[in-house]
C-alpha cells in the first residue's frame, strides 16, 4: 500500500512559480511511475505530467509544456512538479498519484494511488 502526500501549493501572483512534492510511503514506490494531475472547479481531473519509475522518461500535457517540469527523486520517495511561468487558468487542485505498472501513463483510470490534493491558486 503506497500513501501519497503533496505539498507547496498556495497562492502566487500570474508569471510567478511554485514547486509542488509528492512524499510516498512505501517500501517500493521507487518502482512506481508517478503523474500530476489537476482539477479546477467545475471541471473534470485533468492531466498534467508524468514520470517512468526510473525517471527516464517524461511526458506532459500541451498546456503545461515548457512551463512545468517533473521530477523525481527515488532515495527520497517523492515526485516533484515545478510549476514556472504560472497562468491564472493553472489554478486548481493538484494531486499527484502512483502505479506499479511500467511506462507512462496519462489516464486517471491507470493509476491506483492518489494524495489528497493541494490547492494552487495563480491571481492574475
Amino acid at each position: 500500500q503506497v500513501q501519497l502526500v503533496e505539498s507547496g501549493g498556495g497562492l502566487v501572483q500570474a508569471g510567478g512559480s511554485l514547486r509542488l512534492s509528492c512524499a510516498a510511503s512505501g517500501p517500493t514506490f521507487s518502482s512506481y511511475r508517478r503523474g500530476w494531475f489537476r482539477q479546477a472547479p467545475g471541471k473534470e481531473r485533468e492531466f498534467v505530467a508524468a514520470i517512468s519509475w526510473s525517471g527516464g522518461s517524461t511526458y506532459y500535457a500541451d498546456s503545461v509544456k515548457g512551463r512545468f517540469t517533473i521530477s523525481s527523486d527515488n532515495a527520497k520517495n517523492t515526485v516533484y512538479l515545478q510549476m514556472n511561468s504560472l497562468k491564472p487558468e493553472d489554478t486548481a487542485v493538484y494531486y499527484c498519484a502512483a502505479d506499479r505498472r511500467v511506462g507512462i501513463a496519462t489516464l486517471t483510470i491507470e493509476y491506483d494511488y492518489w494524495g489528497q490534493g493541494t490547492q494552487v491558486t495563480v491571481s492574475s
